[in-house]
């Protein structure tokens, strides 16, 4: 029998967006706190509330004030907390006189919020009035009246059950959960995604076009990592503001859409990845018990518990950078290049790499991609006339940081520079593609490498298609630029620019949404291949045991839903790798695929490279 589907809700999607005054309800906490640097004593709670059960002593202090912080003014930090918590700290660094305090006086001020109400249990709608607390105390610590009259007015009550609001980045309603289909195209933004939708301030969505800004092509292997359910750690420097909405961010664009939810076999790994936020060295005792429990056979079915992430994979951020030698703890190591390194005259880009110290770099359909994505997104903020400069209500940038011209709100896209590091950051072409090319242009005069190249751009297109024109279903196959025009253009062109230009003063957010979408549906696009592959090769044990009953010799041929040894591999060709979009050259993109059958379908993969064949004889 073929492997059992099952059908559960993901824990992102695109519902239909709240009423306005909604946006500005804030999540009940179930602590406040008040943390003070003593030159002496170090990081000390000077004042807190919390709900009973909830413990913050020797926990919360160095969660809340990673290292580093005494470098810059202000930041804002989230974090996991006993993981049933999400933390949000606001930092100050204040000058004084006190000579004792070495003339600075450096506080948090940071609250608890329960996990059930999201992946950060929105507690960004808390980030302004703990950022105002903060710089209130900061000058004066004895004001903490302010925070007993802010946890009397938000603090959880017995018995509260708090009304969820559906973002754009919350649970699908029960009513459209029982609607969908397995081709069905709700879930990945399409249906849903309308003008109207709208983001809070300090939502960490509104940094998605600066997560493509920061990381170029190199955001489509992240991607697919984090698809893997690996375990991703960035290693920055303070502020880490916007990391930990990179953190957020990378595992929204990497959750299982519902189209494909109920086509997948039980047990999956989960349909999203874990975000830990901001994580130091006295997390290191949970990351080896996380990697322990990573080895458990998961293959079990009774012995999985859904609600269980632990071992599953998680993304995070530290300024730690002791944890980036520790290579045991994590798959895949980003190191972001300094602040400074914004005004460099070549953009510097993050390092990825795997354990082991293996470089990971995008592909050549990674950047053709990228280029297209940018494309699509430059349309799609052409569609409606720009807004007045500063209107959009994004997330404030800290006063300590560097205001780059990728994350500036200008109404233009940022002037052309020189693109170089190419071979840092793309794999080079490989000789198996240059000789194909050349021997397909000699052989068709080039019609067989245009046409190729014309179906490529076409299924890129259609990922954003009917976004940038949801009037007019035959226009949404409109084609990009050709990818030699987008060739040419460079990777430091600011996204960021786009969705300042897109966004308006009352929080429009379709340049943002327009990225979740994008993503779900590469993401769509690469399982539902893989569904398709897998459950005609079952298809085709099934009809030849129906056609000999009786013949025991076929018995261990049919897949029987039990060990990974038990089931057929699958043969994998060219053409379904270009359809995934995927490279075909790519040696690390087979790699992936061979992962991806593996853990998502428990299957060996067999990969089938892209050649020419004359008179029976592979030429390339």
């Amino acid at each position: 029998m073929a492997p059992a589907r099952r059908a559960q809700p993901s824990s992102l999607s695109v519902p239909p967006p709240a009423p306005a005054a909604a946006l500005v309800d804030l999540p009940p906490i179930a602590a406040l706190f008040l943390i003070d640097f003593d030159v002496k004593a170090g990081y000390t709670i000077v004042w807190k509330q919390s709900a009973p059960g909830v413990e913050l002593e020797g926990l919360v202090e160095y969660k809340s004030l990673p290292s580093g912080l005494h470098t810059v003014s202000d930041d804002l930090i989230y974090f996991v907390h006993d993981g049933a918590h999400a933390g949000l700290s606001a930092f100050v660094n204040e000058p004084c006189e006190e000579e004792e305090a070495r003339h600075a006086r450096m506080i948090a001020v940071g609250i608890l919020v329960p996990l059930s109400y999201g992946r950060l249990g929105r507690a960004w709608r808390h980030a302004e009035n703990l950022k105002q607390m903060a710089a209130t105390l900061a000058k004066n610590r004895n004001q903490t009246e302010i925070l007993e009259k802010y946890w009397d007015s938000n603090k959880a009550k017995e018995g509260e059950t708090f009304s969820t609001v559906n973002t754009p980045i919350s649970p699908v309603p029960d009513q459209l959960r029982k609607t969908h289909g397995r081709h069905s195209s709700l879930t990945d933004g399409v249906s849903l995604f309308q003008p109207e939708h709208k983001l809070s301030p300090y939502h960490p969505a509104w940094s998605l076009p600066e997560l493509l800004d920061s990381f170029g092509p190199l955001i489509f292997p992240i991607h697919r990592a984090a698809l893997l359910r690996q375990r991703i750690l960035i290693s920055c420097h303070a502020p880490v503001h916007e990391i930990c909405n990179f953190v957020y961010n990378i595992s929204i664009l990497s959750n299982i859409p519902l189209s494909v939810t109920d086509s997948l076999p039980t047990p999956s790994p989960p349909h999203r990845l874990r975000p830990l936020f901001s994580i130091g060295v006295h997390d290191i005792s949970f990351l080896m018990d996380d990697l322990k429990a990573s080895k458990r056979d998961r293959s079990d079915e009774s012995a999985v518990d859904d609600a269980d992430e632990s071992g599953s994979g998680w993304i995070a951020c530290t300024t730690d950078s002791i944890l980036a030698t520790k290579d045991t703890l994590w798959d895949m190591l980003i190191t972001m290049p300094p602040e400074y390194s914004a005004n460099a005259k070549d953009k510097a880009w993050p390092v990825v790499e795997y354990a082991g110290g293996k470089i990971v770099k995008a592909t050549q359909r990674d950047l053709r991609r990228f280029n297209a994505l940018r494309t699509g997104l430059a349309r799609l903020a052409a569609i409606t006339p720009t807004t007045t400069p500063g209107q959009a209500p994004r997330s404030p940038e800290s006063e300590t940081s560097a205001v780059r011209l990728s994350t500036s709100h200008s109404a233009s896209v940022v002037k052309d520079e020189p693109y170089g590091a190419a071979d840092k950051l793309i794999e080079p072409v490989t000789w198996a593609a240059f000789a194909y090319n050349g021997f397909m242009w000699w052989a068709s005069a080039g019609e067989q490498i245009r046409s190729e190249e014309q179906e490529e751009s076409t299924r890129d297109a259609a990922l954003l298609a009917d976004l940038l024109f949801p009037a007019s279903p035959r226009a949404s196959m409109s084609l990009p630029p050709p990818a030699s025009h987008l060739q040419s253009e460079p990777l430091s062109n600011s996204i960021a620019s786009l969705a300042g230009r897109r966004s308006s003063i009352d929080g429009e957010a379709n340049i943002e949404l327009a990225i979740i979408t994008y993503f779900h549906r590469l993401t769509t696009q690469m399982l539902s291949v893989m569904v398709d592959i897998v459950d005609a090769a079952d298809e085709t044990y099934r009809d030849s045991d129906e056609g000999d009953e009786g013949n025991e010799e076929n018995e261990g041929l049919i897949p029987n839903g039990g060990d990974d040894s038990d089931l057929a591999p699958v043969t994998i060709d060219s053409r379904s790798i270009e359809t995934m979009g995927l490279d075909v050259w790519s040696a690390s993109d087979a790699l992936f695929v061979q992962e991806l059958a593996a853990v998502y379908f428990g299957r060996q993969a067999i990969i089938e490279g892209k050649g020419v064949e004359v008179c029976g004889v592979r030429v390339c």
